[in-house]
């Protein structure tokens, strides 16, 4: 498996974990991009588009993602909370006061 793509010296675990996965046959084809302090950091591809192996992965292959709005959701709440601008144990009602109606505040 040959790995395309850059990754700056401070990120090569990124690489490392890429290369691992296809090593132990957990990945047909994959991408990631890594933006930290508005820089691309990591921008890595490899592998093949279909399990039969036959179209490689290229750095624009489109793929579909599932269920990614609930982990940024998740994210988002997690850095909201560290900043102190969201209360985890506060009711839902705090920050959506609708939710209250019907008896649920």
């Amino acid at each position: 498996m040959e790995l395309h793509g850059t990754t700056d010296d401070r990120f090569s675990g990124v690489a490392d974990a890429m290369r691992a996965n296809f090593d132990q046959g957990l990945e047909v084809g994959a991408s990631v991009c890594v933006i930290h302090q508005g820089r691309v950091v990591a921008d890595l591809w490899a592998g093949h588009r279909e399990p039969e192996k036959t179209t490689p992965w290229e750095s624009d292959t489109i793929v579909n993602v599932w269920s990614s709005t609930k982990t940024m959701t998740f994210l988002c709440s997690l850095m909201l909370a560290d900043r102190g601008e969201l209360d985890l144990f506060a009711p839902v009602a705090k920050y959506w006061p609708e939710f209250a109606a019907n008896g649920k505040d």
